[in-house]
C-alpha cells in the first residue's frame, strides 16, 4: 500500500496486537478499521488514576509525592505503540 501524502510503500508493524501502517518517509501513521479504538481502550485502561491518596500529600513538593508515590515515570501505553 502507498502512503496517501508522499505515495512511499508503507511498512507494517505489529505492537500489543495492533498492527499500524507508517511511512518510513514522511512518518505518517495509517491504521485500519477498529485500531484507533483498540487504541483509545487499551490507553484509558493503563491510565485509570489510582484514588488512595492521603490528604496531606498535597502539601508535600510535587517531586518528593511523586517518587514516593510513582517511583520513576513509566513510559505510556501510547509510547510503546508509536515508537518506531
Amino acid at each position: 500500500m502507498k502512503c496517501p501524502t508522499c505515495n512511499e510503500t508503507l511498512l507494517m508493524s505489529e505492537k500489543n496486537g495492533i498492527e499500524i501502517d507508517y511511512c518510513p518517509s514522511c512518518r505518517g501513521i495509517w491504521l485500519d478499521r477498529g485500531e484507533l479504538d483498540k487504541i483509545i481502550e487499551r490507553s484509558l485502561a493503563q491510565d485509570t488514576p489510582n484514588n488512595n491518596h492521603n490528604s496531606n500529600d498535597y502539601n508535600r513538593p510535587h517531586k518528593e509525592h511523586y517518587k514516593e508515590h510513582y517511583g520513576s515515570k513509566k513510559k505510556s501505553f501510547l509510547s510503546d505503540i508509536f515508537d518506531f
